[in-house]
């Protein structure tokens, strides 16, 4: 039997400095979308799935990210995006939240069919 809902331990997110590549298949979420909102929206979606994956309210994009998904124009989104999230501490005095996630994209052949691997940061 599950313990009391109150009880069980939470992980603490400080000490969850990590960094994964995931393949954000981007198509399925600009789909049926007018041609002009596609790149926002394609940027917007990414920036839902670093928060939802990461835990972090606040999400930095990388500007080479930004022109991967804008390269072929406000309708010609690409259809998969090999991407790196890092969770990172955030030193800034006064800051909001202790943590941010930083998005980068990675360059592959061809994204599809990689799986989510843990990156080690040197």
């Amino acid at each position: 039997m599950a313990p009391p809902k109150g009880t069980q331990k939470k992980r603490s997110a400080i000490s969850d400095v990590v960094a994964r590549e995931y393949t954000i298949h981007l198509h399925k979420r600009v789909f049926g979308l007018s041609f002009k909102k596609r790149a926002p929206r394609a940027i917007k979606e990414i920036k839902a799935f670093a928060h939802k994956e990461m835990g972090t309210e606040d999400v930095r994009l990388d500007p080479q990210l930004n022109k991967e998904v804008w390269r072929s124009g406000v309708k010609g989104v690409p259809y998969r995006l090999r991407i790196r999230i890092s969770r990172k501490r955030n030193d800034e005095e006064g800051a909001k939240h202790k943590l941010y996630s930083y998005v980068q994209a990675v360059n592959v052949k061809n994204p599809k069919g990689l799986h989510t691997i843990l990156v080690e940061e040197a």
